[in-house]
């Protein structure tokens, strides 16, 4: 499927590419709910409700993935509340071989996540990716999430990469939209993000299933 001749950089997504989705999705849908729901004295449907309807307002924007404006509006400490079931944290199936490949063949590996830079440092210290990596990226440092071309613009600026020459692998299908019209031609994205849910499907992108099967005698 990836013609690795032809790539020296290699994107990467972290939640729901390189790690399993799950800690995110029963972090947010589960714990986070039911502690909001305590502290206001609601039960947890109402809770739940509450949680959704402010994520909705803000999908797709950098208020989504930030940690301060979450912790702010529902008057919580959320890093606080990941660092307790940080042992939840964990690589999707075959990514920590695929990077350890990756990192053999030479070619640049490139972290760029949306995800917050506390977030980030948690996760990355949680599965010691920094020995994976030559760079790690947040989109809080572009002012703008990876779902705009103005995320792409700025952040080749810092990572001067030849598109023609580099892949995109990321979870969410915004994104991969985003990248493609800004210019990178070559993305694709994950087919089962979360263990613990079923798989994705996309006419429009190529899904990804067991990242190390993927290199040529994967």
């Amino acid at each position: 499927m990836i013609d690795w001749k032809t790539v020296d950089t290699v994107l990467l997504d972290m939640d729901g590419t390189l790690l399993d989705l799950r800690f995110d999705n029963h972090f947010w849908q589960e714990v986070l709910p039911a502690a909001y729901g305590r502290r206001r004295g609601v039960d947890l449907e109402s809770a739940r409700r509450h949680v959704s309807a402010e994520m909705r307002r803000v999908e797709g924007t950098l208020r989504w993935y930030c940690l301060d404006y979450w912790s702010a509006l529902l008057d919580m400490d959320l890093l606080a509340m990941k660092r307790e079931l940080r042992s939840g944290i964990a690589y999707r199936p075959g990514a920590e071989q695929f990077l350890r490949r990756l990192r053999d063949t030479g070619k640049r590996a490139v972290l760029v996540t949306n995800a917050h830079p506390d977030v980030l440092a948690l996760k990355r210290d949680r599965v010691r990716l920094d020995r994976y990596l030559d760079a790690c990226h947040t989109s809080h440092r572009f002012g703008a999430s990876k779902e705009t071309g103005k995320f792409w613009s700025a952040f080749r600026e810092i990572e001067p990469f030849e598109p023609a020459r580099a892949i995109l692998v990321d979870d969410s299908l915004p994104v991969l939209a985003s990248a493609r019209e800004w210019g990178l031609e070559r993305v694709y994205g994950v087919r089962r993000p979360d263990s613990c849910r079923p798989p994705v499907s996309s006419g429009r992108f190529p899904l990804l299933g067991d990242l190390s099967r993927i290199f040529p005698g994967g």
